[in-house]
């Protein structure tokens, strides 16, 4: 058993290896499902070569701060919890991308600890061994009592095989509290019972912020009060800071950082934003169904990738874009490779907190003035939620205990201290958290931005929530693959997307729903 660490041990902490590169962000990629058998493969991101090459650079920029200001405000008083019979449940949860995510951890176990006097068996496992460690127990059925959605897709891939224990009963001692999107999110389709059921517990949430160099802006004569909010004019702001810039005699810095890739998750979510942006949030609707015959959702998918894959043909991306991972994108911002980016998280920005907190709170904002951008028609986007959820796989053999942890867990005052001890980097599930202090510090130019985008604002969940095919779609880059089309080979967006759809529509046909 882990020996629970209610206290810090240091006052910085730096960026755990075993995670580098790793944005978890609102979706980890890792699981390649292939056909109805769900053969299942894990795929080592963070051993990837070029991962562990950029860590090696940009390793001492990678410093994070230690210590997290936790807001004063409440909800609720001390949590309490009846005391039973001294029982222990054995749960696992990904290693966090700061120390200060797994201190936190250790504290929600240790206080759950002495207010039931049951045990918990708590191992926290590096992002990528634990997705394999995970696939393994639910395939021989060895299981722990309760695990985290590593990557957040199982929940829908192993609700679909009927593998995970219904946890309404849990969810429903605090739903007034979470987001509808939240709500939304912990449900997965059974292929065996033929319905949906909440087989998930929220418990961190996270979206796709744009992280900006306030200093390039302004070095290129610019400000930011002159970004525009409507979206094609949002991007195109930044091309002109890099003509500016060109027209100094700056060569080596890219307006956009977009992942022009088909490595990681970073394409496709950023894919998705712009999917979204231009009209596309139909593509599969609540009911499961795929709706590539609607216009406005093919014509959606064609802009968005004429754009992504033309800001790199352009030369408005750098040109190793094309190969990043998941992690190049946060050093090449860190280098001051480019002048924005559009990635998951607040990792970008708490991962100079402490070395640099000139960056953080004087160079770096989130979004900018304009907060997060509109459709070019000025209404607000939808921003994909990713969450990670607590997962009761069946065989489990202290559900009784894993329940009970969970219904401590969830209560706002444990939840809301939870996310914040974690440095902001992940979101609460309860839109009424947001308002506690410390994410409405006006000291601090990132997370009123962030919980206002991931949590106040329009949201919805990934895809895969409706239909698992489209974590399919996910890990086959079918989106990356069209943008490359674009970008490196001169194809016709219109003809990338008609590629796209096809693809699609076979990894659908796989994956009927009543």
């Amino acid at each position: 058993m882990s020996s629970p660490l209610v206290g810090r041990q240091t006052r910085t902490q730096r960026l755990q290896p075993e995670n580098c590169g790793r944005d978890a962000g609102p979706a980890a990629a890792g699981v390649l499902v292939a056909g109805g058998a769900f053969e299942t493969t894990v795929r080592h991101f963070a051993l990837d070569s070029g991962r562990m090459a950029m860590y090696a650079e940009a390793k001492e920029l990678l410093v994070l701060r230690g210590s997290a200001a936790l807001g004063a405000t409440r909800l609720l008083a001390a949590p309490h919890i009846a005391r039973a019979a001294v029982t222990t449940a054995s749960v696992w949860f990904a290693q966090g991308f700061v120390q200060d995510e797994d201190v936190a951890l250790r504290k929600a176990v240790a206080d759950y600890e002495k207010a039931s006097g049951n045990k918990i068996e708590l191992s926290i496992i590096p992002f990528a061994p634990e997705r394999q460690k995970i696939i393994s127990a639910i395939t021989s059925g060895v299981v722990p009592d309760m695990i985290d959605s590593n990557p957040a897709e199982i929940l829908q891939i192993y609700g679909w095989q009927d593998r995970w224990v219904d946890v309404s009963d849990v969810v429903e001692t605090q739903k007034a509290q979470f987001s509808e999107t939240a709500l939304q999110a912990a449900q997965a389709y059974n292929s065996v019972t033929k319905k949906r059921a909440t087989y998930g517990v929220p418990l961190r949430a996270a979206v796709v912020p744009c992280h900006i160099w306030k200093s390039l802006v302004e070095k290129a004569g610019m400000k930011l009060e002159d970004i525009p909010k409507t979206w094609d004019a949002y991007f195109d702001f930044f091309k002109k800071v890099q003509d500016n810039l060109r027209k100094q005699g700056e060569r080596k810095v890219y307006g956009l950082g977009f992942q022009v890739t088909a490595n990681g998750v970073d394409p496709y979510n950023l894919f998705m934003a712009f999917l979204l942006a231009y009209g596309g949030q139909d593509i599969v609707t609540k009911d499961g169904k795929l709706h590539l015959d609607d216009p406005k959702v093919k014509q959606a998918a064609i802009k968005a990738t004429a754009y992504l894959g033309g800001a790199y043909r352009d030369g408005y991306v750098p040109p190793s874009a094309i190969n990043w991972n998941d992690a190049d994108d946060n050093n090449a911002f860190h280098a001051k490779l480019m002048v924005m980016d559009v990635d998951g998280t607040l990792s970008t920005e708490v991962a100079v907190k402490d070395k640099h907190p000139e960056w953080y709170f004087n160079e770096i904002v989130t979004h900018g003035v304009p907060g997060y951008p509109n459709d070019n028609a000025g209404k607000p986007i939808p921003s994909i939620v990713g969450y990670t959820n607590g997962l009761i796989p069946k065989g489990a053999k202290n559900v009784t205990v894993a329940k009970e942890f969970l219904k401590y867990f969830i209560q706002p005052k444990v939840i809301g201290e939870f996310v914040e001890l974690g440095l902001g980097r992940w979101l609460p599930v309860m839109p009424a958290l947001a308002k506690s202090p410390f994410w409405q510090n006006p000291k601090d130019p990132h997370l009123k931005g962030y919980v206002q985008q991931g949590l106040l604002g329009a949201t919805i969940p990934d895809y895969y929530v409706f239909n698992v095919a489209m974590a399919e779609v996910r890990t086959q880059h079918v989106w990356s693959l069209a943008m490359i089309d674009v970008a490196k080979d001169g194809g016709k967006p219109e003809a990338a997307i008609d590629k796209a759809f096809k693809r699609i529509e076979e990894i659908f046909a796989k994956y009927k729903m009543a």
